[in-house]
C-alpha cells in the first residue's frame, strides 16, 4: 500500500506492507486523513510520545471503512464508516484501537467532514468537560480558537451551557469568523488589552475556565483573566514550550493549572475519553450542530505541500488529505 513515511529528509511517499488488526483492533480502508500540528513536528524529526521516528507512517486521524476486525472486537463491524485516531492514518489502510473507532453518524456526513472531528472531540471535550469541571453559566476562554480544535471547543462550551464564550486569535480575518463557532466575543491574544475585555465581559470577575492552546508568552495574562478558584487547562504549546509563569498570582488567585495530553495516556484511558465525548456529544453530532470548516483537500502524493500549507498558518479549520474516492 502508499503511505507518507517518516525519513531524515522529512516525509516521503513510499510502498509498505499493509497492516494487520490486533484482537482489539479494527483495519480500515482509509478515504481521508487529517492534518494536526503534531504532524509537523514528527516530520522535522521531533518524537510525539511514542510515535514519529525514521521508518514510521504519519497520521493521527483518519475515517474510512472498516474491511477487517479482530477477533476481541464486538462492537463493530466489516462495511461500518468509521472516524478514528492513533498512528499511521497517512496511508491506503490503518489499524484502530476499537476504543478509539466511532462510527459515523447515520446521516449523510462524508469523509472530508468526518475527518475532521475526532482529534478536536476528544480533546476538547476532555479538556472542557473532564479536566476543565465546565458548568452550565461558566464564562470560557479558549486560546487559539481559530484551530480546528478551538473552533471545536468553543461549540462543545456552547452546547452544554456555557455562559459566555470568549475565542481568541491573532489574525482579524479569523477573529471576525469565530462568532460563527460559538463565540460571544473574540480578542487578539497578542494585544494585552485582552484581559481587560475579559474582565469587563465578567464585571470584574475573570473566567471560570480557560482552554489554553497558546502557553508560552500568554500565561501570566490568563492567570490575570481568570476568576479567583478558576482553572486553566493547557491543552497545547502553540507560542512555545517554556515562558514566564508569576507564581504569586497563581497562589493568590488560587487557581487549579491542568496539563492534559494524549501522549501518556493509556488505551483504557483514551477508551474512556473516547466513551464519555459520545455520551455527551452524540445527539449534537447526530444533529449536525457541532462541524468544522475543512480549509483545503490534497491528494496523499501532495503530503509535503499540504504540510507547508499548515506551516503557513493561514488556514482556518481543516486541512484533509484525501486517500482514496
Amino acid at each position: 500500500m502508499k503511505a507518507a513515511v517518516f525519513t531524515e529528509d522529512g516525509l516521503r511517499i513510499q510502498n509498505v506492507s499493509e497492516p494487520e488488526p490486533e484482537p482489539s483492533q479494527v483495519l480500515v480502508k482509509v478515504h481521508t486523513s487529517g492534518l494536526n500540528r503534531a504532524d509537523l513536528g514528527m516530520a522535522a524529526g521531533r518524537k510525539h510520545g511514542n510515535m514519529g521516528g525514521a521508518g514510521g507512517i504519519a497520521g493521527l486521524e483518519w475515517a474510512g471503512e472498516i474491511v477487517a476486525i479482530g477477533a476481541e472486537v464486538d462492537s463493530l463491524k466489516i462495511g461500518d464508516r468509521v472516524m478514528c485516531t492513533g498512528s499511521g492514518g497517512y496511508a491506503e489502510y490503518a489499524v484502530s484501537d476499537w476504543g478509539r473507532t466511532i462510527g459515523l453518524p447515520p446521516n449523510s456526513m462524508n469523509y472530508e467532514q468526518a475527518v475532521t472531528l475526532p482529534i478536536a472531540l476528544m480533546t476538547m471535550h476532555n479538556a472542557l468537560v473532564t479536566a476543565g469541571n465546565l458548568e452550565k453559566g461558566d464564562a470560557v476562554v479558549i486560546q487559539g480558537a481559530s484551530s480546528g480544535v478551538g473552533l471545536m471547543g468553543m461549540q462543545i462550551a456552547k452546547y452544554l451551557g456555557a455562559g459566555l464564550v470568549i475565542g481568541t486569535s491573532t489574525n482579524l480575518d479569523r477573529r471576525n469568523r469565530l462568532g460563527e463557532f460559538g463565540a460571544d466575543l473574540a480578542l487578539d491574544s497578542s494585544d494585552p488589552g485582552w484581559v481587560n475585555a475579559v474582565l469587563d465581559a465578567t464585571d470584574g470577575k475573570g473566567a471560570d475556565l480557560i482552554v489554553d492552546q497558546i502557553s508560552a508568552g500568554v500565561m501570566n495574562h490568563n492567570l490575570e483573566a481568570s476568576r479567583i478558584l478558576g482553572r486553566i487547562v493547557n491543552v497545547g504549546r502553540l507560542g512555545g514550550y517554556s515562558g514566564e509563569f508569576d507564581f504569586d498570582l497563581h497562589a493568590k488567585r488560587r487557581i487549579n493549572y491542568i496539563g492534559v495530553t494524549f501522549r501518556t495516556r493509556s488505551v483504557e484511558e483514551v477508551r474512556e475519553i473516547n466513551r464519555l465525548m459520545r455520551k455527551d456529544l452524540w445527539g449534537a453530532l447526530e444533529e449536525g450542530k457541532l462541524t468544522l470548516p475543512v480549509d483545503k483537500v490534497f491528494p496523499l502524493d501532495e503530503v509535503a505541500k499540504a504540510q507547508a500549507y499548515m506551516r503557513d498558518n493561514n488556514h482556518f479549520g481543516k486541512i484533509v488529505l484525501r486517500i482514496c474516492d
